[in-house]
């Protein structure tokens, strides 16, 4: 039986594509670089800050202007990161079917840990996670399985009760490296073409189809 459901923030439980991408869009306008359309940031995200205005920058771009866009997406990010991002329909109400059934649930996400509790607690304010991390240190950017194994180690709950769900083919090999069971959702950022073609064993649909999938395990 599952005793934790492991969540993936971007693309899984929050949309914000849009936020992500003016706060990089500001940076690139500061260092003189051209802005890109919110769309293409779909293909942009999902290994972390860093990497994510790199892909912004281009191969041709100097270190000097990712500083400058890093520095800004910062600024911008912690004032704005709440401005359009919204919870994905449904997720509300499957976190807490899940929590009705005795599983609980946590965040593990590539995002700054610092930006992680201002939007959990905009979009899901009344649902209590047992944890809810970004990328801090020690530990590396998902897949490396080291943040996931850390927080089951904190809690006691072994590989075989834990589901991780997630968007994207980075939250297929996460699950893998960390020996957990997986759940896509194809609602997100990458879609399930990305998401089969990686491994995964079971695309969601539907939060309610998530749901019931994670209870039946």
């Amino acid at each position: 039986m599952i005793q934790l459901a492991v969540f993936d923030l971007d693309g899984t439980l929050a949309d914000s594509l849009t936020d992500l991408a003016l706060c990089v869009n500001s940076g690139l306008l500061r260092a003189g670089l051209p802005e890109h359309p919110i769309e293409q940031y779909n293909r942009f995200v999902g290994n972390g800050r860093d990497m994510l205005i790199r892909r912004a920058i281009g191969p041709d771009g100097t270190d000097a202007q990712f500083a400058c866009v890093l520095h800004t997406f910062d600024e911008e990010y912690c004032r704005r990161c709440n401005d359009h991002t919204v919870a994905y329909d449904g997720c509300a109400a499957m976190l807490q079917t899940l929590v009705e059934n005795g599983i609980q649930t946590a965040v593990l996400s590539n995002k700054p840990d610092e930006f992680i509790s201002p939007i959990l607690h905009k979009l899901y304010p009344t649902h209590h996670f047992l944890e809810a991390w970004g990328q801090k240190a020690p530990y590396k950017c998902k897949p490396d399985r080291g943040a996931l194994d850390a927080m089951l180690a904190h809690h006691g709950i072994t590989q075989d009760s834990c589901i991780y769900v997630g968007d994207s083919d980075v939250d297929v090999f996460t699950a893998a490296n960390a020996g957990v069971r997986m759940a896509g959702v194809s609602w997100g950022f990458r879609g399930r073409a990305e998401l089969l073609a990686a491994g995964a064993p079971f695309v969601a649909d539907t939060a309610a189809e998530l749901a019931e999938y994670i209870m039946s395990l």
